[in-house]
């Protein structure tokens, strides 16, 4: 346990050939980690960015807009360490030339989702039905090894169900079998989704026995849970996910970039900076549609009463226009709208 007490969360790692500057990094979020949202982490310090889940058939098949869209790497990305891009399926030679497509795309690594607990993923026999066919598991991940040249790394449950630990026997085979760089592990079952508390010494046990880093994830969702964890397992690196929508200065202050809260005018700079860039991304007209997930992440810190936050809520998700969205948020946050 001495190495643990050693390791701190700005130290430098290497993952495969990459080196990666730190050991916070930004998890994949499905339907959320495009270029724009990786850039932010980016921003704020995150070591390394994991891209949105994205269909390999999609990518082998040559889905415009999967291929335009959900596989840009902006060259800003760059800056601060790699870039990955998660791909989900369930056909080796349709992932090995997913992969080569991605490693063409300029991704520094590939992650292979064999955690997603959403039925519809799983009843294709992708993300966490794999966890039941692991000869299936390592062939794929073979297949994105063999096919993309780049450091291949797969994000696992503990299992499908609470007490099933398969997704510790088939990490082991991964890495022997198929060449695996990493192992992003959540040690939750499949069926509890993001409820009850992870299993961080199932964790730390598969830290202690498998030959590659092990990088955590799950119930990581501020500061203190991200230290306890890192120490208590003794991980190569956590991943930020939930934790960090709406909240890229976590990033700072798990690297001593920062103490405290956002300011009011900080939180509205990187409002307005997130739609910009959905701007760049989408076009004005999809941008004002797909940013109405985004708002329920930063209202939330804007120190609004909470009328006014109910208020300010229901007025972004009808807004039209993103005009009006940043006329609505001019509005709010004006004195009389402040809590005493």
């Amino acid at each position: 346990m001495g190495r643990v007490a050693r390791m701190s969360l700005d130290e430098p790692w290497t993952l495969g050939t990459l080196r990666v500057p730190n050991r916070v990094l930004l998890a994949p979020l499905a339907g959320i980690g495009n270029w724009f949202v990786r850039l932010q982490a980016k921003r704020y310090g995150a070591g390394m960015a994991v891209s949105e889940m994205v269909s390999s058939h999609a990518i082998h098949y040559r889905n415009r807009r999967t291929c335009v869209e959900m596989l840009r790497i902006d060259p800003r990305e760059r800056a601060g360490g790699p870039v990955a891009i998660q791909l989900f399926g369930e056909d080796p030679a349709i992932m090995r030339s997913a992969a080569a497509q991605v490693a063409a795309a300029g991704a520094d690594a590939i992650d292979i989702n064999m955690g997603c607990p959403v039925p519809k993923v799983r009843k294709t026999g992708a993300g966490a039905a794999l966890l039941e066919n692991p000869d299936l598991a390592v062939a794929l991940a073979r297949a994105a090894v063999e096919g993309g040249g780049v450091a291949v790394t797969v994000k696992l449950r503990s299992g499908l169900r609470p007490g099933d630990d398969s997704g510790f026997e088939l990490a082991h085979r991964l890495v022997a079998e198929a060449g695996v760089a990493a192992i992003g592990f959540h040690p939750r079952s499949a069926a509890v989704h993001h409820k009850g508390t992870p299993d961080y010494e199932l964790a730390a046990r598969l830290v202690r026995s498998l030959p590659a880093p092990v990088i955590l994830s799950g119930g990581i969702d501020d500061a203190d849970a991200a230290r306890e964890a890192f120490a208590r397992t003794g991980a190569a690196a956590v991943m930020l996910a939930r934790g960090g929508l709406g909240n890229p200065w976590l990033f700072s202050e798990l690297l001593d970039a920062r103490k405290g809260p956002p300011r009011r005018e900080e939180v509205l700079g990187e409002l307005r900076w997130t739609i910009e860039r959905a701007v760049e991304h989408l076009g004005e007209q999809r941008a004002t549609r797909y940013l109405r997930k985004f708002y329920p992440w930063y209202v939330p810190r804007l120190q609004l009463d909470a009328r006014a936050a109910t208020s300010l809520q229901e007025a972004l998700q009808s807004a039209d226009t993103l005009a009006r969205v940043r006329e609505l948020l001019d509005l709010a946050c004006r004195p009389s709208s402040l809590a005493a």
